[in-house]
């Protein structure tokens, strides 16, 4: 099965019980990625934990998690106690509640797993709950533990599987109104508006993953290959200069469609 299980645990509704397994959605194993090196010697540069006072490294049995309840007085906290207050949905997802999907906006979506069956008997028990789900239009919410956090979690039958999103916290999500806020006197021109309606139907395309393919990465490839083969070195292309200059927005919307 491709992926790595990222957790398991057990998927819960009401009496209904599966062992289940989360899968990352995204990788990013493709991403090019570089190591710092000491240019005079070509070794490869360590990072370490360092004390701030004394300058000398920290080895890993003294380092302590500490929560800084004021300047230089601090609460420290060992990994045994952050253990024992993990709650039980460091194990279970539990559905509390089913809710349409429409009533939770986009924004509140933070990471997507796949959630799948752990074994051949839970099967059968997650299939029940995924198809119940799917017939009823809805998504379950429920809570679950990563990384030692509490998170609150939405549960999308999807394909075979679930896709499990988690939701940012309530603090993380702004409110739009505080930062934009329409002028009653910014009434949008009906010829402008007639234009921009034309440019969006010209440039109607249909989905396709490869619209959100990553050009630095393709060009830092092209940019290592070109190094292993001993040619000259990459060129970066001239970019264009940008103006300062106040454009019409009629006249760049009309340019655009090629309006004369």
């Amino acid at each position: 099965m491709a992926g790595r299980h990222y957790w398991k645990g057990y998927l819960k509704l009401s009496l209904v019980t599966c062992r289940v397994a989360l899968v990352p959605v995204v990788s990013e194993s493709a991403k090019v990625r570089f190591h710092l090196l000491n240019r005079a010697t070509g070794n490869r540069v360590e990072s370490r934990y360092v004390d701030s006072v004394t300058g000398k490294p920290v080895p890993d049995k003294d380092q302590v998690k500490a929560y800084e309840k004021g300047e230089d007085d601090y609460v420290l906290l060992e990994d045994a106690e952050l253990e024992a207050v993990a709650l039980e949905s460091a194990r279970t997802i539990d559905i509390d509640l089913f809710t349409p999907r429409a009533s939770i906006d986009w924004i509140w979506y933070d990471t997507p797993y796949f959630l799948i069956p752990d074994d051949k008997v839970s099967e059968e028990a997650f299939t029940v709950i995924r198809e119940a789900m799917r017939a009823s239009e809805m998504v379950g919410i429920a809570r679950l533990v990563l990384n030692r956090r509490e998170r609150a979690v939405m549960l999308d039958p999807r394909d075979k599987g679930i896709l499990l999103w988690t939701l940012r916290y309530g603090d993380e999500v702004r409110d739009a109104a505080d930062y934009v806020q329409d002028s009653d006197s910014a009434k949008p021109d009906a010829a402008q508006q007639r234009l921009i309606r034309t440019l969006i139907d010209d440039r109607k395309r249909t989905w396709d993953k490869e619209l959100t393919k990553d050009a630095v990465q393709e060009k830092l490839l092209s940019m290592i290959k070109q190094r292993r083969r001993a040619l000259k070195g990459h060129k970066p292309s001239k970019t264009e200069k940008r103006g300062d200059n106040v454009i019409d927005i009629t006249d760049a919307l009309r340019r655009s469609l090629r309006i004369v």
